[in-house]
């Protein structure tokens, strides 16, 4: 039966008025955006345009996400490079932030072969753009890997750059399992973050003598996470008490790369994995000079998203790896939750759900 010229134009006029409105419903998602570069206060939750996967991508309901030092760079517009990858004057090409997720597969590009829809999976995203901070997230299939079963979302999402930082660091210190490393001593500055809890499990994990530095009242969690000996750095600095370490895990760095020097034995190795620009100049310029003319070696680590995320899979489904999260806090909340964090009161990790706080 055909549609009578009247009818026809009701329904053209119909859907004239409500196609955009099904459209927008159809197509939006929350999100947190940044509009400008500063305090926490330049993070708002929209509503933007809901990805769509191109041929190689999973497009990701996301569960949850965690807050790494890297979104509060961002944020600050610091250091510089930040800028150049995310804009000049303000963030335009990452508006959002936030690239450890995990989620359920919702839909796949076409050409992907890894993922379907249904699938949980986790992973970092820093490599193809962040955008963690939101209902759903595009990523390219090989930036993601099945979430272990039995572990919660909120658990994965606190892994993949946190704890793939403390991995790469250690084998960097050449650091491997087995009896022969059953002397080595490793300090590891920075122990109670999301990095260092995951250093200090998994160098103990080694075989380690683990050292771990932290602030007075994070003392007790680094015990708890295996720490043989703690340091409160507000009372002790370790460059100075006259221990030395076969390998300084630096998540935190704020000494002069001389002071890390002298905190080494002869053949110790000291891997820069976080900290101020001024000691990361120092060890890109210095680090290979001081470890040419001696036994020494002082370097800096280059993240590697993803990369041993299978070893902590591994580890993590074995239960010999446990995410330490510190606080839970709704989309709605990420403004105070990077407060919390960039003030430093973070115990382990800092994760961001699509629920209400628990």
């Amino acid at each position: 039966m055909g549609i009578g010229g009247r009818d026809q134009f009701l329904l053209l006029l119909a859907l004239d008025i409500l196609g955009p409105g099904i459209h927008c419903v159809r197509k939006l998602m929350k999100a947190i955006v940044c509009t400008r570069y500063g305090p926490p206060d330049a993070l708002r939750l929209e509503e933007v345009e809901k990805p769509a996967p191109k041929e190689h991508d999973v497009l990701i309901k996301v569960h949850a996400a965690s807050i790494n030092s890297w979104d509060w760079e961002l944020l600050q517009g610091t250091p510089f490079v930040n800028r150049i990858m995310a804009g000049l004057r303000k963030p335009k090409r990452i508006k959002i932030f936030g690239c450890d997720i995990a989620g359920r597969v919702e839909a796949v590009g076409r050409n992907v072969t890894q993922f379907q829809p249904g699938d949980e999976v986790f992973g970092d995203l820093s490599g193809c753009g962040f955008g963690g901070f939101a209902e759903y997230v595009c990523a390219h299939e090989s930036a993601l890997a099945l979430k272990p079963a039995g572990m919660a979302f909120e658990q994965a999402a606190a892994v993949p750059q946190a704890g793939l930082l403390a991995l790469q660091g250690l084998r960097k210190g050449q650091i491997q399992p087995g009896e022969t490393n059953r002397a080595q001593k490793v300090l590891i500055n920075g122990a109670s973050g999301g990095t260092g809890t995951f250093a200090v499990q998994l160098a103990k994990l080694f075989g380690a003598v683990v050292t771990g530095v932290c602030s007075t009242p994070k003392m007790d969690l680094v015990r708890t996470l295996g720490a043989d000996h703690v340091i409160d750095y507000t009372r002790e600095d370790f460059t100075k008490n006259g221990q030395r370490y076969d390998l300084i895990l630096d998540v935190k760095g704020y000494h002069s790369i001389f002071d890390y020097k002298q905190a080494l034995s002869p053949k110790g190795i000291y891997v820069m994995v976080g900290g101020s620009m001024a000691l990361a100049s120092q060890t890109i310029l210095l680090g290979p000079f001081i470890s040419l003319i001696g036994g020494k070696k002082l370097g800096l680590l280059l993240h590697k998203p993803n990369q041993g995320l299978d070893a902590m899979i591994e580890l993590m489904a074995a239960g010999k790896v446990v995410p330490v999260i510190d606080k839970r806090y709704p989309l709605s909340e990420v403004a105070e939750a990077m407060r919390n964090f960039g003030a430093g009161r973070a115990r382990g990790k800092v994760v961001i759900t699509m629920e209400q706080r628990q």
